[in-house]
Formats: C-alpha cells, structure tokens, sequence
C-alpha cells in the first residue's frame, strides 16, 4: 500500500524541534516560522509540555465520553479564566472542521434556519458544513454543494445587512484574521456592525478563531481587539500544540440537548492534559505579550525594508503576511533550501507566517537578514 497522493511534498523529512527550531534527517537545522500550519503554539518539544503528556499517557490515555472525565473540567475553568469567557460552555472535540461542523449546526438548532453568511477568501474546513462556508469551489464535492452558503466580500457590512433583512439567516461565520485568503483584516467598524445586525435579525454571530485565535494575534483571540463578543468561537490548532484537538465555546444563550451533539475522541484524557500544558506555559511565559511585541516589531521591520518585491505587509501579533508582487514560489523556496527557513503561504504570492509564539526578537532578526538575502 502507498499513501493517497494529495499533498505536494518538499523532500524534507523533519525527525526532530526544540522551540521555534527543527531538524531534518540529514542534521540541516531549520528556523520555523510555518509552526506546522500554526498549529505549534507553545514551540517544539517544551519540556513542561512533553512532561505532561509523558505522565498523562503513562496513567490513562483515553476513557469514553460516558464517565466524567476531571481534566475537561479542569481545562473548562482554565479556558475560561484565560480568555474572559467565564459564563460560556466548552464542546471538546478534534479539529477545527469539526468545531466549524458543530457551530455552524447548534446555530441551525438553534434558530430553525439553514441559510449562512460567509466572507470571500474564507476557509473554515473540509468537512460537510465547514466546506460548504469555504470559498473555495475546488474542494466542494458536489454532494457538499446545497447552496446553503451566500459569500459576501469581508467588511462590507451594507451587503451583510442586506442579507441578513431577509429574515433567513442561521449564522454568520467569520474569520477576524483571515489566513487562506491572505491574511486579510476584519474591521472594528464591520464587526461591531455585524454584532447589531445578528441581534437584530436573531442570527447568530460564531468567529473562527482556528488559526488566529489562542494568542496568536497579541490577544487571546483575535476579535477582541475589535470589541466584539460573538456568539460561538471555534478553536484548534494551538489549544494543543500538536495534539489533534478542537473546541466549541459556546455562548449561555444556548440550551445544552442530550445526544445533539457527539464525539468519541474529543476531550479524551491525553488531548486535555495537553491543553493544560499548553495554558500552563501561556501564561506562565507570557506568550500572548510575546506574540504582540514581536510581531509589532517585524511587522514594522518588514515594511522598513522597502524592498520592491513586497508590496503589502499585513497582520496582527504572529500572523503576518508578507505580499509579494510576484508569485511567492521562488523566494519561498530559496528561503527553505538556501536560508533554511520555514514559511508558509496563501493565494499565489502572499507568503505567510505563522511561528511558535515563542518567537524571540533575536529570531525575528534571524529571519529579516535571510529575507533580505533571498530578496
């Protein structure tokens, strides 16, 4: 048997992170700023992050969703406390399609609607729900494709509330920091608008915090520096640093029903013990603080360059996107092959990164002399 050929691979075989630094099998040492997809929060190999989930495995790995399970309570209060949402309930479950899939039906649920608000360029998953609110027609199977969706350019709130007047409207699902389509912001204005129009119209308003929130942006979520309090969040990625692992935080307005909504692995021992150590080290740290400084600072450092080739620098905290005026795949490359530096990207020539929070200025360093090398 071969592996189903759907990614295109480098042909490096990274065996080995400590930090925001990974190696490959030949001992060529990497500077990651991908975070494998930002997924990597806390950085590679912490040592209170690999003691946690070295004990936690050595007691129980995995019990059912049948019998209490203490560390999601735990993990509950702590997700709570660390994010100023203290009165909303936690869904644990895998990943970030599945907190979208799950949103976007207890939204349904919720108001009896099926109808969606999407913002172009948004990415909110593969799955059934979670593609359908993806503008991306590629990867919308024609049995995902029942025209529940309606994409409306991101702040663009007139064309919003025109949508939403109609009175049909289940949710509205929004990214504050888009990430596949390019690391494109949305406004204080448009979300503070969109906020009344949800109340308005009984519409409910869930941000997708999958890859900006959880620090990421220099505040624990991405949509507070906007002054907005959605209904529903949805996080993955960072909540564990690698462990699979997505949640639903849900807002009191909404009645908890028996079997509406199900798992088998989600908030299984080993996915809350990693998500307690990945909050013990935030906040211990002082990574979300981290995250803001520094990225202040490249940002900044980036558009002083004056480089030609860039053309726009975006971002919030350590999401930033680098616009190029040229497609992105040759500097990309030399970047991995020449400087040894990780980095991802979007559409044809933003180049995006997404480093560990942990990123130190004297990383960021590191990263502007190899750029200005490639450049």
């Amino acid at each position: 048997m071969t592996l189903f050929d759907v990614y295109p691979l480098f042909p490096v075989n990274i065996v080995r992170g400590q930090g925001c630094r990974v190696w490959d099998d030949q001992g060529i040492e990497y500077l990651d700023l991908y975070g494998g997809h930002a997924v990597i929060s806390i950085g590679h190999a912490h040592p209170h992050y690999v003691e946690a989930v070295s004990r936690q495995v050595g007691q129980l790995g995995f019990y059912s969703n049948s019998v209490i399970n203490k560390l999601q309570q735990q993990l509950a209060e702590r997700l709570g406390k660390a994010c100023g949402y203290e009165d909303y309930r936690l869904f644990l479950i895998n990943s970030g399609a599945e907190a979208n899939e799950n949103a976007l039906k207890l939204a349904s649920f919720h108001t009896g609607r099926t109808r969606v608000l999407s913002a172009q360029k948004a990415f909110h998953g593969r799955t059934s729900l979670a593609v359908e609110v993806t503008n991306n027609p590629k990867i919308i199977a024609p049995i995902n494709a029942n025209g529940h969706t309606t994409f409306l350019p991101l702040n663009d709130l007139e064309a919003w509330k025109t949508e939403l007047a109609k009175g049909d409207v289940a949710a509205c699902i929004v990214e504050c920091i888009q990430g596949v389509g390019g690391i494109q912001l949305a406004t204080a204005e448009f979300m503070q608008g969109l906020r009344k129009a949800c109340d308005v119209t009984g519409t409910v308003l869930i941000c997708d915090e999958i890859q900006c929130g959880y620090g990421r942006s220099g505040k624990f979520f991405a949509h507070q520096w906007l002054d907005v309090a959605p209904d529903i969040i949805t996080v993955a990625k960072g909540i564990a640093n690698g462990f699979p692992m997505g949640a639903v935080l849900i807002s009191p307005k909404f009645e908890a029903v028996y079997g509406q909504l199900g798992t088998t692995f989600g908030g299984n021992h080993l996915a809350c013990a990693a998500a307690l150590a990945v909050l013990d080290v935030i906040e211990g740290e002082g990574l979300i603080e981290n995250a803001r400084a520094v990225g202040e600072y490249l940002c900044n450092a980036l558009r002083a360059l004056n480089a030609p080739i860039i053309t726009e620098v975006r971002g919030r905290g350590l999401m930033i996107g680098i616009e190029l005026s040229e497609p992105y795949k040759e500097v990309r490359q030399k970047l991995l092959f020449d400087e040894h530096v990780f980095t991802g990207c979007a559409g044809t020539n933003v180049l995006r990164l997404l480093p560990p929070l942990c990123l130190s200025m004297a990383e960021a360093d590191e990263f502007l002399e190899k750029l200005k090398r490639v450049l």
